[in-house]
């Protein structure tokens, strides 16, 4: 079950805390209460802080990407049954990557890694040259000026132009046929193919000598060993399966709940309140089974909740809404937050004080339960949105990005 029933929009603004699906969650063992909230993504209101660090992120993402090649590369060595290994092998790679890439490279990019230029600018420079994404220098420029200044959710930015553009959705359509359409590119050996051709052109657009000679350095030894050593379809299953369709399927997911479109007619579009008004939380989890229910019933509710948390809400929050992506809302709000590495804990505490505060420039924020529902939401804001607006035959008149290089996100 999830709480918010993404038809029609006005609905999700009237969500009530006894519907919460974390609250619901306090039943279960206290143990169990701080994993949960890692997991969901909300944090309980009494729960402190956990006292991450912007090291700790950068390190965890880093030993998950290793230990998932390891696990990959045993697996792959073994063979047989042992190439079921490369299932977990491949998660655990791409988790690290996407973390590297949405928690470490992001915040690089606002340089509030380290608060250092110089740190934040090695640490980015070395990510790009690995994932071969959007190189440092273009994305900070870009992500900064048209995706977190006015151009927000405008024809200029990037989220926008990957909707139009690479997945050739626009206002009027319905959420059927936007889904149908998402579906369709993120198995189409075409659309991965131009888009991992665009990850190479954005990587070396404007790339600095570091990150290209980093990039020939990692990838021309790896070639060269595996060639020498008639290991090469190792490197393509254990290192390339995570790094271009994997990555890129849970990319194209990712920018499907980034953000809402604006609503036709609304004049301002200055305030702050507008502004966080286009981000949502994305919360992953269901309400636990109720405790009235018939023995029977409860117990095949609860094979059915534990069964949705292990097969779709832990895809989703491992894979796709990797760390702090599930609390994007509060990174609009406080860009420069120099304790974002506690995301979960802060974006709490924020929301509590924007509920007391009743000031129109610290709105209530807004949260979407599980990831589908989450999608269908932004949807159907497209659906919704001004046609003449986002007509994706004005893009040439506004903005110069080449095909495909919006999806670094």
């Amino acid at each position: 079950m999830t709480v918010i029933n993404p038809e029609p929009l006005a609905a999700h603004r009237q969500v009530a805390v006894a519907q919460d699906p974390r609250q619901s969650m306090t039943a279960l063992p206290e143990i169990l209460q701080y994993p949960l909230t890692i997991f969901t993504g909300k944090a309980l209101p009494q729960q402190k802080s956990l006292g991450w660090t912007p090291t700790l992120h950068l390190a965890t993402a880093t030993a998950s990407m290793v230990v998932g090649v390891l696990v990959s590369t045993l697996g792959y060595v073994l063979g047989g049954a042992f190439l079921l290994l490369l299932l977990p092998g491949w998660a655990m790679t791409l988790h690290g990557m996407r973390n590297l890439r949405m928690m470490v490279y992001h915040q690089c990019s606002h340089r509030n890694m380290y608060r250092s230029r110089k740190p934040d600018r090695a640490i980015g420079h070395a990510i790009s040259s690995l994932l071969v994404i959007q190189n440092f220098q273009r994305y900070s420029r870009e992500h900064v000026s048209d995706h977190h200044a006015t151009h927000h959710m405008t024809l200029q930015d990037p989220t926008v132009q990957a909707f139009l553009v690479s997945l050739g959705m626009h206002p009027g359509m319905t959420r059927r046929q936007m889904w149908h359409r998402l579906l369709g590119r993120l198995v189409s050996p075409r659309f991965h193919l131009a888009f991992a051709v665009s990850r190479v052109r954005s990587f070396s657009k404007e790339s600095a000598r570091s990150e290209k000679v980093t990039a020939l350095a990692l990838y021309g030894t790896a070639l060269a060993a595996t060639v020498v050593t008639g290991t090469w379809q190792a490197l393509l299953v254990v290192w390339l399966v995570p790094l271009v369709p994997m990555f890129q399927i849970s990319n194209t997911l990712r920018l499907c709940v980034k953000h809402t479109f604006p609503e036709p007619g609304l004049e301002d579009r200055r305030s702050r309140a507008y502004f966080a008004s286009l981000t949502n939380a994305i919360f992953i989890g269901d309400r636990v089974p109720s405790a009235e229910l018939p023995a029977g019933r409860r117990a095949l509710a609860w094979s059915r909740w534990t069964l949705r948390l292990l097969f779709v809400h832990a895809p989703c929050r491992y894979l796709v809404l990797t760390g702090d992506t599930v609390v994007h809302d509060y990174h609009h709000r406080h860009p420069r937050s120099t304790d974002w590495s506690n995301y979960i804990f802060v974006r709490r505490q924020d929301a509590e004080e924007a509920a007391a505060a009743g000031d129109r420039n610290r709105p209530p924020y807004h949260e979407v339960w599980g990831l589908a529902p989450a999608i269908s939401y932004v949807f159907d804001s497209l659906a919704a949105a001004d046609a003449e607006e986002f007509d994706v035959n004005r893009l040439k008149s506004v903005s110069k990005r080449e095909l495909f290089a919006a999806f670094d996100d």
